[in-house]
């Protein structure tokens, strides 16, 4: 069924339901976590792991409910969120499951992992209507937050399960860092890929092929792989800046003054991958906005553009038909008409 406005789509939009759940998230994680420890309940370990892998993912999908337009409905937004989640994280383990550990192993991963991410956005929005950069972005949010909610419940269950029995520590820092850094991950990276695939279609109903969309999926896959391999870097830089050889390491420790520079560099090294994936997402954006405008600009202007209509000896006979040869001939001209 197709509305014809946005608000009768989208009733919640500008509602701030966003940082609402936000906030009420939360402070139910927050007493969840003292529930916890004071009760030494190990039940209440998965809903810890649950509400805070899924708050902020959650919450980028609460915020494109409120801001996408078109065909695009509420229930076809948590269903990309839900089943984009899931079948991202089937879909990047299988694919990843023969990989071996190398130099190049987190590059490999990008790919692999915004490549799949690249084929949900394309099945979830086939009949989303218009197709804008907008629309690209946020569609791409929602389907890069699935992936990371569910990616980082497993992370935080990994980080909780050690032969010594639940290490709740390692399962809040983990959760912690995961929530925090998620909005400038694979939400990111998708939200680029999906501005440029839509933007494309220069806001028809079809997508259109263009040489950005590789050049997009390459970008956001490099950057995905240096966001992976920032540990790595971070600490061999280290190990350059210092002058330190790297059989230092050889322990499995590094040195006090050692850590606390690969810590920085690690920090830098986030901050500099987030800025060059936020940059780019606006310069997507803002080339597709100005050219949207310009197009709407011409078509506006069309009708004066446009030449005038042709005068009534032109178009057909005296009863109607098409003109004959002898229509034709007995036709007086213009300037003859009066």
């Amino acid at each position: 069924m197709t509305l014809t406005t946005d608000v009768a789509v989208h009733p919640h939009h500008r509602h701030g339901w966003w940082w609402k759940t936000l906030l009420a998230g939360f402070l139910l994680w927050a007493v969840t976590i003292v529930v916890t420890v004071v009760t030494l309940n190990t039940n209440l370990v998965p809903t810890i792991i649950l509400l805070g892998s899924f708050l902020v993912p959650f919450t980028v999908v609460l915020f494109v409910i409120e801001r996408v337009t078109g065909t695009v409905s509420t229930m076809q937004l948590v269903t990309a969120f839900f089943v984009g989640g899931i079948l991202g994280v089937l879909g990047a383990s299988l694919l990843e499951a023969d990989l071996r550990q190398g130099a190049f192993i987190y590059v490999v991963v990008g790919f692999v992992e915004e490549f799949v991410k690249g084929v949900l956005l394309l099945f979830v929005g086939w009949r989303v209507r218009p197709k804008t950069a907008g629309q690209g972005a946020l569609l791409g949010a929602t389907i890069g937050a699935g992936f990371a909610a569910f990616e980082s419940a497993g992370y935080a269950f990994n980080a909780a399960i050690t032969e010594r029995g639940i290490d709740l520590v390692s399962l809040l820092q983990t959760e912690v860092v995961r929530a925090v850094l998620s909005p400038v991950g694979h939400v990111l990276w998708t939200a680029i890929l999906g501005a440029v695939l839509f933007g494309a279609a220069r806001g028809g109903a079809k997508l259109r092929w263009s040489w950005w969309i590789p050049t997009a999926y390459v970008v956001v896959s490099v950057l995905h792989g240096l966001w992976d391999s920032n540990s790595t870097l971070s600490t061999l830089l280290a190990f350059v800046f210092t002058g330190t050889p790297l059989s230092a390491a050889q322990t499995g420790t590094l040195p006090p003054g050692l850590a606390s520079l690969a810590t920085t560099l690690y920090v830098v090294g986030l901050l500099v991958v987030t800025l060059i994936g936020v940059v780019v997402l606006v310069a997507v954006l803002v080339h597709h906005r100005r050219r949207d405008r310009a197009h709407a600009a011409m078509r506006a202007a069309g009708p004066a553009a446009m030449p005038a209509a042709e005068p009534a000896w032109w178009n057909g006979g005296p009863d109607g038909r098409p003109r004959s040869a002898a229509d034709w001939d007995s036709t007086p001209s213009p300037r003859h008409e009066r």
